[in-house]
């Protein structure tokens, strides 16, 4: 089946979407319903396993809405079992090398251009053996977007775009921010002059450039720099935000006064 995620970026649309930390089918389909471009079901740092995002993928499918998932690192396992339940975007965390990137290209095709297994024909990718052509189309289907999120990355970052099959560079400014010596500063002129230059390094390679913030003005700044794709929002963090809110609105703190009680 087409990937409209992946000719989006193609086409340099801007893709605009959601991060989903909860790890809840119910709460995935609420946010499916918001008119974001994707979603993203993070298996990195949420309590998300194959389980969990396979409801959470069976709950979006009747909305407009593309799912990605970041996978807990570039195990090729864990990346197969991604692929088989019907994923055709994958996100994984921390690639500083093009050897590493070439080894993730290599773990989301079907030979003979990669290594993934031939066995999706009971899964639900094939929609259990209904799409007999999945195999072949799948490769070129398939959308690899690796994180860059450390000094040594940037480095390398010229070569991680020039491996062919990698479609997009996701910039992770928490790690990356760590990495500069700027921890928990994510709007540091520093930080994001550098993911201002990634950006463009990787636009001119003619990969998709993205990443995250929950600050409208810094999504805004860098959409103007040129974001492939970017996500304006948690979750989890919408719902902190949005309940404390209302508590604080009626006078009523509690624990966010005190936090350790």
């Amino acid at each position: 089946m087409p990937n409209p995620f992946k000719a989006a970026l193609a086409r340099r649309e801007p893709q605009i979407g959601l991060w989903l930390s909860m790890a809840q089918a119910y709460t995935t389909e609420i946010c499916a319903t918001a008119g974001f471009h994707w979603v993203l079901i993070d298996g990195e740092h949420a309590p998300n396993d194959v389980r969990s995002t396979l409801a959470q993928l069976q709950a979006v499918a009747a909305y407009p809405v593309h799912p990605i998932a970041r996978a807990v690192d570039g195990n090729p396992a864990r990346i197969k079992q991604l692929l088989d339940i019907g994923l055709d975007t994958i996100l994984v965390p921390m690639v500083d090398t093009p050897e590493q990137a070439r080894a993730l290209v290599a773990a989301t095709r079907y030979p003979p251009q990669g290594m993934r297994g031939v066995g999706a024909s009971g899964a639900r990718a094939t929609r259990w053996g209904l799409l007999r052509d999945y195999t072949d189309s799948a490769n070129d289907e398939t959308c690899l977007l690796v994180q860059a999120e450390s000094v040594t990355a940037l480095k390398n970052l010229e070569a991680i775009c020039a491996v062919d099959g990698i479609d997009g560079v996701f910039i992770g400014p928490a790690d990356l921010a760590a990495s500069m010596g700027y921890r928990g500063r994510l709007g540091d002129p520093e930080v994001v002059a550098s993911i201002d230059r990634a950006i463009r390094t990787i636009q001119a390679s003619g990969k998709a450039a993205g990443t995250l913030t929950v600050d409208p003005a810094l999504a805004r700044h860098y959409l103007e720099v040129g974001v492939g794709f970017i996500a304006v929002g948690v979750d989890t963090v919408l719902l902190a935000q949005a309940t404390r809110a209302l508590a604080a609105s009626f006078g009523a703190q509690g624990l966010a006064r005190d936090p350790t009680r």
